[in-house]
Formats: structure tokens, sequence, C-alpha cells
């Protein structure tokens, strides 16, 4: 229902060292919301690397939401889809007349993301692959913010799982998505904001990489220990 940015960061390339100082960014304008009973829930693998410094400021538990975007077979950067670990599934419909998929290649590409999600699942969550956050602020963390078509899915999956409030977090995102994001969400906190295309959420970091599974594991270790309400299965 409302976006929160830092108009001095607006329209700015290289805002953050890495995704760490930009879940730092993000720490200090959630304080500033002050969420009822919140739950920090990081979108792996990109998101977690965010999602972590968030909960270290912060003291809040963190958690983790697996969605994945369908990507093109020629393009593992575009998709045209995403699916989440409760089988919440969205198709980018106008996408896939404009490139032309048939029904064939989109169902492949479905069975492909499911495989993905269901391994995520098993290795960064396990104990059911459900974030805990039902009557509880959940914050959903993100890297960025490109179309917000995977983060639209996530946010439909926590409202599913009882989430009393959603908050969308991301150290950077494109105006638009922000925009129609902001008219799904409690709260949308994105402190960089650009308009005009093209956009890639790469370009706000110094430095940036893909994060691995194995990485965002290790990320996610501490927290299952402290927290104490859920773990990996075989992990622990």
């Amino acid at each position: 229902m409302a976006l929160h940015r830092r108009a001095a960061l607006d329209e700015r390339e290289d805002v953050f060292r890495d995704r760490a100082e930009g879940g730092v960014a993000l720490a200090e304008m959630l304080l500033e919301l002050a969420p009822r009973d919140p739950v920090v829930v990081a979108i792996p693998a990109g998101g977690v690397p965010v999602a972590v410094p968030v909960a270290e400021r912060t003291g809040w538990p963190l958690d983790v939401a697996v969605v994945n975007k369908i990507t093109l077979p020629w393009n593992t950067e575009a998709g045209y889809g995403a699916l989440a670990f409760d089988g919440t599934l969205r198709l980018h419909h106008a996408l896939i007349r404009e490139v032309g998929l048939d029904r064939a290649q989109v169902d492949e590409g479905i069975a492909h993301t499911r495989v993905k999600v269901e391994r995520r699942v098993r290795r960064l969550r396990g104990e059911g692959g459900a974030p805990q956050v039902r009557e509880r602020t959940a914050i959903l963390v993100d890297d960025g913010l490109a179309s917000g078509f995977t983060m639209h899915v996530a946010l439909l999956a926590v409202r599913a799982c009882g989430a009393g409030r959603v908050i969308v977090a991301a150290p950077t995102g494109h105006e638009v998505a922000c925009q129609r994001l902001a008219k799904e969400a409690h709260e949308v906190v994105c402190p960089n904001v650009r308009a005009g295309l093209p956009f890639a959420v790469a370009n706000a970091y110094e430095r940036w990489q893909s994060v691995p599974e194995v990485v965002a594991d290790e990320l996610l270790r501490p927290f299952r220990a402290r927290d104490g309400r859920w773990a990996a299965e075989g992990l622990e």
C-alpha cells in the first residue's frame, strides 16, 4: 500500500558494495517501520545474503521461501513465470505468446522448475518447506525487483500460509515493479528505485555474482540453529 524509498539513492547505480551492504540499508529502513511480530523471509538464492544482515541487525527470526522463475529455453536470465514452494504458479501469458513458446515447451519449463524448487526446499529449508509466518508480518527479501513477477508469486504463497501482513523488501528495484507490488503488499521497502529501460538489478551493486546454493546453505546454517524453528533435511 506504500512504497518506502531513499530519494538520495534514486536513479543511481553502484549504490551498494554488495548484497550484504544492501541488506544493511534495508535493515535500517525496516527498523523505522517497526513491524509487529516480524519474520524475515529470504527468497533464495540471491535474497539470502541480503536477508542475513537484515536478520542480524534487527534480531528478527529468519526463514526461507523458495520461489523460482520459469526461464526461457534459450535464456536462463529471462523468465515467463514463477513457481513457489507450495505449488503456487503464475505464468506471463503475454510474454509466452510474444516469444512463441508452445504448450509442450511451457510444460517442460514448469516441470524442470518444479524439480529445482523441490531440491532447494530440501536443501535450504526442509520440514514441510513452508515458512512459519501464520498471523505474523512476513518480510519478503530478495536482491532486487526487475519485473517483480517472482516476488508477486512469493507474496501469494506466504499469504496462503496465513501471513497477517506482508512487507516486500529489496535494496533495488524498477519503479514500475515497486509501484505494482505496493498495490499488493502492505509495504514495499526499496532504497534504490530506478526507472527506464534497460534495467538490471546487478547495476545497483559494485560487486555482483550469482549465489550458489552451497553458499546460501552456509549462510542459513547459523539461523537454523539460532531460531530452532526449522532445519533443512540431512544438514543438522
